[in-house]
C-alpha cells in the first residue's frame, strides 16, 4: 500500500511537471491533457486517478509556479548582506539566461497574459505572488537606503516587480536579440542605480 501510495504521488508530481513545462512555453490556453499525458509517457485515461478535471491540474500547476517563484528568490538571496542579496537577484532575474529559460523563467511574466482571460481566485493568487515579492525585497530595500519610511518602501517594493516583470515580458515578446538584451541591461542598470545596490561579482549570479 505504502508503494502504491508513492507511486502514485510520483506519477502525480510527473504530471505537474510536464504541465507547468508546456503552461511556460505555449501558455494556459494551449495546455492539453492528452498531450500533457503523452509527454509524461503516461495513458490518457491515468489523468482522472490523479486530477479531476483540467482545471484541477491548471490549479495545481499555478500553485507550484507561483510558490517557486518564491522559493527561488530565497535561495539566490539566501545568506548574503541584503543589498547584494537584491543586487544578485536582480541580475538574474533581468538577465539573457532567465528570458531564455524554459525551466526555471519566473511565472509572473509568463502568466500575465493568460491572467486578463482567468477567473477572480486565479488573478488573486497571481496578485499575492507579486505582493509576496515585493515584501520579500522590502527589507532588501530598506537596507540599501535606510532613510526610505515603511511606507515608501512599500511604494518602491512593488515598483521594482513591475519594473522588472514588465522588462522581462518585453524582453521575451522581443526575442533572443540585441534590442532585448538591451531593453534586459538597461533596466537591470537603472534599477540597481535608483536603489543604490552594489556590484556583484562576476559568477555569483544563479
Amino acid at each position: 500500500m505504502r508503494y502504491d501510495a508513492e507511486h502514485k504521488a510520483r506519477t502525480r508530481q510527473k504530471v505537474l511537471t510536464v504541465a507547468k513545462q508546456a503552461i511556460r512555453q505555449n501558455g494556459l490556453a494551449n495546455l492539453g491533457v492528452a498531450a500533457v499525458m503523452k509527454d509524461a509517457g503516461l495513458t490518457h485515461g491515468g489523468f482522472y486517478a490523479h486530477f479531476p478535471s483540467r482545471d484541477a491540474l491548471i490549479d495545481a500547476a499555478l500553485e507550484e509556479m507561483l510558490e517557486g517563484a518564491k522559493v527561488r528568490f530565497q535561495r539566490i538571496t539566501d545568506g548574503l548582506p541584503l543589498p547584494v542579496a537584491l543586487a544578485t537577484y536582480l541580475d538574474m532575474y533581468l538577465s539573457a539566461g532567465h528570458r531564455d529559460s524554459g525551466t526555471f523563467l519566473c511565472p509572473l511574466p509568463i502568466l500575465s497574459t493568460d491572467m486578463t482571460r482567468l477567473e477572480p481566485a486565479r488573478r488573486a493568487a497571481y496578485a499575492v505572488t507579486a505582493d509576496r515579492l515585493a515584501s520579500l525585497m522590502r527589507p532588501m530595500i530598506e537596507a540599501a537606503d535606510p532613510s526610505l519610511d515603511p511606507d515608501e518602501a512599500v511604494l518602491v517594493s512593488r515598483s521594482v516587480v513591475s519594473e522588472a516583470v514588465g522588462a522581462l515580458s518585453l524582453a521575451r515578446a522581443i526575442g533572443p536579440t540585441e534590442q532585448s538584451d538591451a531593453i534586459l541591461d538597461a533596466s537591470r542598470t537603472a534599477l540597481k542605480r535608483r536603489l543604490g545596490l552594489p556590484a556583484v561579482p562576476a559568477g555569483a549570479v544563479q
